[in-house]
Order: C-alpha cells, then sequence, then structure tokens
C-alpha cells in the first residue's frame, strides 16, 4: 500500500479515463470541510450548498466526457444524523450526475467488503480513506494489486446489486 496525498486524490477524481466508484461503509464522518455545514443543518440553519459546486461542476465534466461516477451507501436504519444531514444534501451531485445509492446494513450481512471505505479507479487503483473512530480523515492508501482490485470490484457490485436509488430511498 502506498500513501496518497490530498493533491494525488484530487488529481485522481479529476482525471479518471472511464469509472470512478466509491463504496461508503461508516455512519458517521467528520471532514473538516463537512462539519461546520452539518452543525449549521442540525441548527435548522439554511445552507445554499455553495460549497459542493465545485464537486459538482467535476461531476458534470465526467458526465459531458461520457464517464461515470457511483457511490453506494451502506448505512444502519434509522439513519444517523451523518446519514440524515448527507440525505439532504446529496441532490446536487445527483444532479450533477453522481449515481448515488443507498443500501441498509441488514442487507448486506452476508456481503464481504474490504475493512475500509474505497474509491476504485478504472479497475486499476484502489484508494482506501481511513478513519479515526470519531470520523477524521487519517489518510488515503493505495493499491494497483490485481487482488485488490477484484475484492473492491467485488465488493462494490454486490453491494450495488442490493442498492436503492437515492430518487427513491426513504430514510427511515
Amino acid at each position: 500500500m502506498t500513501p496518497v496525498s490530498d493533491d494525488e486524490f484530487n488529481e485522481l477524481l479529476r482525471s479518471f479515463g472511464q469509472e470512478a466508484v466509491h463504496l461508503e461503509m461508516r455512519d458517521a464522518y467528520g471532514t473538516a470541510v463537512e462539519l461546520p455545514h452539518m452543525a449549521e443543518w442540525q441548527a435548522g440553519e439554511p445552507d445554499d450548498l455553495e460549497w459542493l459546486q465545485g464537486w459538482c461542476a467535476v461531476l458534470g465534466e465526467h458526465v459531458r466526457a461520457g464517464r461515470s461516477v457511483r457511490r453506494a451507501r451502506i448505512v444502519s436504519e434509522p439513519l444517523s444524523d451523518y446519514q440524515r444531514w448527507s440525505y439532504s444534501i446529496a441532490y446536487p451531485m445527483v444532479g450533477a450526475g453522481e449515481d448515488i445509492r443507498w443500501v441498509p446494513r441488514r442487507l448486506v450481512s452476508s456481503v464481504a467488503v474490504p475493512g475500509n471505505d474505497f474509491y476504485l479507479f478504472d479497475d486499476r487503483l484502489a484508494v482506501f480513506l481511513l478513519y479515526a473512530g470519531n470520523g477524521l480523515a487519517m489518510g488515503m492508501l493505495s493499491s494497483a494489486d490485481p487482488a485488490v482490485i477484484w475484492l473492491c470490484r467485488s465488493a462494490f457490485e454486490a453491494v450495488w446489486k442490493l442498492s436503492i436509488p437515492h430518487s427513491e430511498y426513504k430514510p427511515v
């Protein structure tokens, strides 16, 4: 496994060739970018989601170029506060072209998944996202090992088969 910097990861998000898939398996995250916006949501304050526009623009470029971005979220139900907030802000990303789907955790008991969330880029590179117990991002590791690529692809596709499109998912 090779460490991945934020700059390297951001470049991967912008420059993959055909497909990026992302599997999320935690009920809560604590990314520095998201925490202030989630706190405003918890306080009932409006959010214009301007902070998401950069990612939405990148998604639009991918769609225009014929590239695919899919995200599957394995979630416990009822949803955690984080996942309720995440659900509430997903529409701009879905509208920009990211296919976001939800999978109740009870459906994946028999699905083998890696130990960490990951992105898989073009079936050539897996990037694992590492988090502390409180959800703070702690770094990233990459692998191009064919066995790791196979594990990530098979896990993602197994979860995807059980997933519910964002527009159809009704949080418990």
